[in-house]
């Protein structure tokens, strides 16, 4: 194989698995091991940590592929866009990218199997309802589900997840803490969904954004993005402004403001929709979406862990 022809094999498979989108699932999984270390107060194991992020990545492009692959077969997306997979701008077949997911799945699967070795049964639950849930998305998302899917498929199970591979233990706290990052998981969805919705009504595919509509899908984008940043505010503050005998985020937590110059950002592309000039925003949005869902995330766990070294909760 020469340089070029490797080069080449490496870009259509990266394109295929589109490995920026997985901060969309890996991120949780990093923010309830590190709620495990610092406010469970256990020694967080970076081996259980890197096993499960490749766990959950590993699981989470093969249902990227293999809703890629039903898409196709249904005869969506087939006009490639700067967004575009592998199998649209005609890189790799249905098949191919068919065996790419399973194999995926079968790796995936490997490594949860390794962590239920390691870490007992719960995390077996765990991970038999995360495969489940994303073997089903592709079918489930044509159902207007999708939303509710990767919202707990990514957002609260990989946090619990994370959690419970570090401690052992089932709790609370990784899933009702999560939920912020949650919603910004199903933002790019919506994202996503939304630019697609008139071809998806054309095609008789139902997602919540083609039964939302236009300006319904506005107010559902901005509430699920700016609704995010306040409701983990909330958790933070709510319960010591009212003294309620709930369990609060760390104050450390307030350092993901910082995030709030680019969640304004997301709204100005969104409201800009309709602007011809601005239609490459509108079109990408699901990728802006994508890396401010990563810099909320990242400054969520710089909380946690600022927190746990100057032991301020």
């Amino acid at each position: 194989m020469t340089e070029k022809e490797k080069r080449s094999w490496l870009k259509t498979w990266l394109i295929a698995a589109r490995p920026w989108a997985l901060p969309a699932s890996t991120i949780p999984v990093l923010f309830g091991s590190s709620l495990a270390a610092t406010i469970g107060w256990v020694r967080l194991d970076l081996g259980l940590l890197l096993l499960s992020l490749m766990a959950m990545a590993g699981l989470h492009t093969a249902a990227n592929m293999l809703s890629d692959v039903v898409d196709w077969k249904r005869g969506l997306d087939r006009e490639p866009t700067p967004v575009s997979g592998a199998i649209v701008r005609g890189w790799l077949s249905s098949s191919q990218l068919l065996r790419g997911s399973l194999f995926l799945f079968g790796f995936g699967s490997a490594l949860g199997l390794v962590l239920v070795w390691l870490r007992g049964i719960l995390i077996l639950k765990i991970g038999l309802a995360g495969i489940i849930l994303g073997a089903a998305y592709p079918w489930l998302k044509a159902l207007a589900l999708g939303d509710l899917v990767v919202f707990v498929n990514f957002g609260l199970l990989g946090s619990l997840g994370g959690w419970v591979v570090q401690t052992g233990q089932f709790s609370w706290l990784p899933v009702m803490w999560a939920v912020p990052q949650g919603m910004l998981v199903v933002a790019i969805l919506h994202a996503n969904n939304w630019r697609d919705s008139i071809t998806d009504r054309e095609r008789k595919v139902i997602t919540l954004a083609s039964l939302l509509g236009d300006l319904g899908s506005l107010f559902y984008y901005l509430k699920l993005t700016f609704g995010s940043l306040l409701l983990l505010l909330a958790l933070t503050l709510v319960p010591r402004l009212f003294r309620l005998d709930f369990p609060s985020l760390p104050l450390t937590m307030l350092v993901v403001l910082l995030a709030l110059p680019e969640c304004l950002k997301l709204g100005k592309k969104a409201l800009g929709r309709h602007r011809p000039e601005r239609q490459l925003d509108f079109i990408t949005l699901d990728g802006a979406t994508a890396r401010y869902n990563l810099i909320f995330g990242l400054l969520s766990v710089a909380g946690l862990w600022l927190a746990h070294f100057i032991g301020h909760f």
